[in-house]
């Protein structure tokens, strides 16, 4: 048993949050495009999860757009001092919902006025830049444009701290050639573990490594691995998921979103939840199988 405790904080961009935070992108309507069915019910999971210990929120004004920026200020406005809002541009939605990048420096200026106006801030505490790639994998290319327009607008206070998302490690220390860099939010879990070695080194370097998908592009035989694991321990799929996830690195902060209550106390539960070495050993061995294929 690893004496390891997976619900201790870590630094981000100097302040100590709650390693089970929560991404808000599911508050918005389906495919994360127009309003929510049920507007209280997301007021209330947002109120819920701050009340629960959730300092670190996870958000964009392109979730909606500007839908989930919304709800957080309703809910949430004036905000506690210990809550840290990560927003992230580098996106537009097209009328019909569609994900467009929106890179160049002037677009990214607007996304900021977009996260201040909606979140009803005068400065956000984490931009990440987010890279649009191959949509849910990064794909090599300089980003030394778009990280310094973020940077700009940094120098002029409306930042306090810069991260990146969807990106390879060369780009991350391409962009650590121009400004600090406090997090990287990439697509990461027990299967999809091609960034084993950027965890490492952002661990390495005390930085925040933020994943997002815990339970994206699993065959069904790694489900079925990680519904049996789950089941032999008396949690969730999702629960184990996120749990390896912590007791991965320690400098691995977790997002999980969710529309519904009852599947955000399950996530809360997570940080309790003890992985025994011998279950550990089972799920790695399920992404084992995944990088030998």
């Amino acid at each position: 048993m690893s004496n390891f405790n997976p619900a201790k904080t870590f630094s981000l961009g100097g302040r100590p949050v709650h390693r089970l935070g929560y991404g808000a992108m599911q508050l918005a309507g389906p495919g994360v495009f127009g309003p929510p069915k049920d507007r209280d019910a997301a007021i209330a999971i947002l109120r819920e999860a701050v009340a629960s210990g959730v300092n670190h929120i996870d958000t964009s004004d392109f979730y909606g757009p500007h839908i989930t920026n919304q709800l957080i200020r309703e809910a949430l406005h004036p905000y506690a001092d210990e809550l840290v809002i990560v927003t992230k541009v580098g996106a537009i939605r097209g009328n019909d919902g569609s994900w467009i990048a929106a890179l160049e420096p002037e677009d990214l200026k607007r996304g900021v006025h977009d996260n201040l106006r909606n979140l009803g801030l005068d400065a956000l505490d984490v931009v990440n830049v987010r890279i649009m790639g191959n949509i849910h994998s990064p794909a090599e290319g300089s980003i030394e444009k778009q990280v310094a327009a973020v940077a700009e607008l940094q120098r002029q206070g409306l930042v306090r701290h810069i991260g990146l998302s969807n990106v390879t490690p060369a780009q991350v220390a391409e962009a650590q050639g121009i400004v600090e860099i406090v997090c990287v939010q990439n697509h990461y879990n027990v299967v999809q573990r091609e960034d084993d070695a950027l965890v490492d080194d952002l661990a390495a370097q005390g930085i925040a490594y933020v994943p997002f998908f815990p339970l994206g592009g699993f065959t069904p035989i790694q489900s079925s691995a990680l519904s049996r694991v789950a089941e032999s321990i008396g949690a969730t799929p999702m629960q184990v998921a996120l749990a390896w996830l912590l007791y991965r690195s320690p400098n691995i902060l977790l997002i999980p979103g969710t529309s519904s209550l009852e599947h955000l106390r399950e996530n809360m539960q997570v940080a309790q939840l003890s992985l025994p070495d011998a279950v550990r050993a089972e799920l790695d061995a399920i992404g084992e199988v995944s990088r030998e294929h």
